[in-house]
């Protein structure tokens, strides 16, 4: 996998101070080289590194508080990545032009990063931390997304901040059957695999992707593949931090205040109680929640004033690891789970389709307590979403939103913006079902699917890609697959070897066990992927177990899914937009959109369209837009009039558009005016025209020449006109 390690130290002198600058460099399978420079910036940061391959260059900043705030009882880590416009020579959009708020492409970085590293600092560290990544050089050819995790890693590595890392990120490809790590940009849009997978040297940690229909075992080489190249990231973190004294001794820290008694009490009071909820098959989500609820209040009442107000987030932190030890016992010994499923048993499942009348596609879908509803809404090219990103740009023509109100678990918070958590599970969602959208010949239309997330108790992603599928289907659009979605969750012990594979889990599930992996994909394959562990040595035989579950599970949910809808409606809905495409070639652009816009804007009005035009390559790709047959017709018609090309001997029905001497100038199709000579008008001599024109007339002319030189259209009135006999 590496071709070298090369460690460069370089000491750099200035008037003020004296820094050291190291360097490690190691290199691809392929050739290109990957450096991690620290010393030069930002020094005043607990760590700061540069990473660098080829012109893209990453800086990464970690700080962290010595002290943890009053009552902090969890890790507040926040990560930020933010791409530099400049980086690749460009201005900002918008009116303010710089950068802002953060695009929905860095907040998927940012959480790809944040869940490697969130598991990796200790249990009882609680200080602030902050990790800030930003791009400062890029190419348009390399994704920047691989690099990020790696630069967040060897900041906190070489810095005292307490790690239990060094981890890595790294993007694999399968490409003309080849695995590739950190394709190019364009290597990626043809790949029929794209992974990114977060790693320790001995541990998978992350994995998220989107695939076409690939199988469970093409999917489990790849996340392989992609830790041997991990490990020798991880390797290069650990070499680095050798040569930092800074690193080598991690600071001291005390956050946490421990009272062992009051940890024993509350177990030997509480324990029993909370392992039969846990057996006793409840699957009521708030009945199980007041039951638990009430043992903690109930032993909290046998405290005295003043210890219940002392020992309040005690109570509350050793309560939590109670309930998370007796759930995790119940379902390894008792074989049974929270709401008295089987390990491999899929909760009822009920759907609907055309729920939403005057929606273009709508549908429910509900698995248990999980209950997405779906819309889909099909709009034309204008409704595009355009990207504008340092590196990536263009335009979007699928969108799909995912909202997550606080009703959803009988919860009260302030409605603010999209949160990270919403543009994560959508983004999910969207790679699931992407890859079964039809192509633009076969689908004219830009879809936007909105999941409103209506109860939720586990796996609201997942219930987002079933309901869309059924949604898309309702809408008429030509899916070529239905796609199912499901979570997979884990349960181990490592001093007995016993663990448990859980099909759909609940929210419970995932918050108590050790893994949640959920899966989307047709019944020919996966689509898309995304799985966070929380736990060491997880091996790829327990892996590839939970694998083959889940697909199992995947296809019993799409037979439920089939008895509602099994296939795309054969029609759009009458309300739907109808979206005829015409093709011409590019230089009848400028003719139909006429000057500042009149002629397309003048064919809109009189037919009651919308015309939006798209020059590729040597063609005009034109879509025209009614909810009209009609109109959409007698736009066609005005279009074909003015990429028409005039021929000898046709016939045209024209209008006059000016009078002169010599004859009338007759337009015969929109923009090509023909001379119609005096003697042309009728067979009989005329001493003037206005006798018998005037502007404004429709009259029927036959084109009966074309001057080579000049192109000059000749036409003939009388031609069409019975000869009067002579006399």
């Amino acid at each position: 996998m590496i071709a070298f390690f090369c460690i460069q130290i370089n000491k750099t002198h200035t008037n003020i101070m004296s820094k050291s600058v190291i360097t490690k460099t190691f290199e691809l399978d392929d050739g290109r080289t990957i450096s991690i420079e620290t010393g030069k910036l930002a020094n005043q940061a607990d760590g700061a590194v540069v990473v660098k391959m080829g012109d893209t260059m990453l800086i990464a900043t970690v700080v962290a508080t010595k002290e943890a705030r009053e009552n902090v009882d969890f890790m507040p880590l926040t990560v930020e990545y933010k791409e530099k416009y400049a980086a690749t020579g460009k201005f900002p959009g918008g009116f303010f032009k710089r950068e802002a708020r953060p695009s929905e492409y860095e907040i998927l970085i940012a959480r790809l990063v944040d869940r490697a590293l969130r598991p990796l600092f200790p249990d009882d560290f609680h200080g602030d931390t902050q990790v800030i990544i930003t791009l400062i050089s890029g190419s348009n050819d390399t994704a920047p997304d691989a690099l990020a995790a790696l630069a967040a890693s060897s900041a906190l590595t070489i810095s005292d901040i307490p790690f239990n890392g060094p981890i890595s990120e790294a993007r694999v490809a399968k490409i003309n059957g080849d695995f590739v790590i950190n394709p190019s940009i364009k290597e990626i849009e043809t790949a029929e695999l794209d992974l990114i997978v977060a790693a320790t040297m001995d541990n998978i940690i992350m994995v998220e992707g989107g695939m076409k229909e690939v199988s469970e075992e093409v999917m489990l080489e790849a996340i392989k593949v992609a830790h041997n190249a991990i490990k020798v990231q991880c390797q290069a973190q650990l070499e680095l931090a050798e040569m930092i004294e800074k690193s080598k001794v991690r600071r001291e820290y005390c956050h946490e205040e421990n009272d062992t008694e009051l940890k024993e009490a509350l177990k030997q009071a509480t324990y029993d109680k909370l392992y039969q909820i846990s057996k006793s098959g409840n699957n009521c989500k708030h009945e199980r929640s007041e039951a638990i609820e009430a043992v903690k209040d109930e032993f909290i009442s046998t405290l005295s004033e003043e210890d219940k107000e002392a020992k309040a987030s005690l109570i509350d932190r050793y309560f939590h690891d109670i309930e998370k030890e007796a759930v995790r016992n119940a379902v390894l010994n008792e074989k049974i789970r929270l709401d008295g499923r089987k390990s491999d048993e899929i909760r009822p499942i009920w759907c609907e389709v055309d729920y939403l009348p005057a929606a273009h596609g709508s549908a429910i879908f509900t698995r248990g307590e999980t209950q997405s509803l779906v819309t889909v809404t099909l709009g034309t090219k204008l409704d595009k979403q355009t990207i504008d990103g340092a590196v990536f740009e263009g335009k979007s023509d699928f969108l799909l939103h995912y909202n997550f109100p606080a009703f959803s678990t009988g919860e009260v918070r302030p409605i603010r913006g999209t949160s990270r958590r919403e543009i994560g599970h959508g983004n999910l969602a969207m790679r699931a079902l992407k890859r079964v959208i039809p192509d633009d010949i076969e689908n004219p239309y830009t879809i936007r699917i909105v999941s409103d997330i209506l109860e939720s108790n586990g796996s609201s992603s997942m219930a987002t890609v079933c309901g869309g599928t059924l949604a898309l289907m309702d809408a008429g659009v030509k899916i070529s697959k239905p796609v199912s979605g499901i979570a997979m969750g884990l349960i181990t012990d490592n001093e007995s070897g016993k663990y448990a594979i859980l099909s759909d889990i609940l929210g419970d599930e995932d918050h108590l066990g050790d893994m949640d992996f959920k899966i989307a994909g047709t019944k020919d394959g996966i689509t898309a992927c995304q799985m966070d562990i929380k736990v060491e040595g997880l091996s790829f035989d327990i892996l590839q177990e939970a694998l083959e579950q889940a697909k199992k599970g995947r296809l019993h949910i799409l037979n439920e899914m089939e008895k509602t809808i099994s296939q795309p409606r054969e029609d759009y809905k009458p309300h739907v937009p109808r979206i005829e495409k015409m093709t011409v070639h590019k230089e009848f652009i400028g003719a139909i959109i006429g000057p500042g816009g009149k002629v397309i804007q003048e064919i809109q009005e009189e037919t009651n369209t919308t015309i939006v035009i798209e020059e590729e390559g040597d063609l005009g790709i034109i879509d025209i837009v009614s909810s009209n047959k009609e109109d959409i017709e007698a736009a066609k018609e005005k279009i074909k009039q003015i990429v028409a090309i005039p021929e000898i001997g046709n016939i045209y029905k024209g209008v006059v558009k000016n009078i002169v001497p010599f004859g009338a100038f007759v337009e015969i199709l929109p923009g090509k005016d023909g001379l119609l000579h005096i003697s042309e008008i009728e067979w009989r001599r005329l001493e003037n025209v206005e006798s018998v024109l005037k502007v404004g007339d429709e009259i029927e002319v036959k084109l009966i020449g074309i001057d080579s030189r000049t192109g000059k259209l000749k036409l003939s009135r009388k031609v069409l006109l019975s000869r009067p006999p002579r006399e």
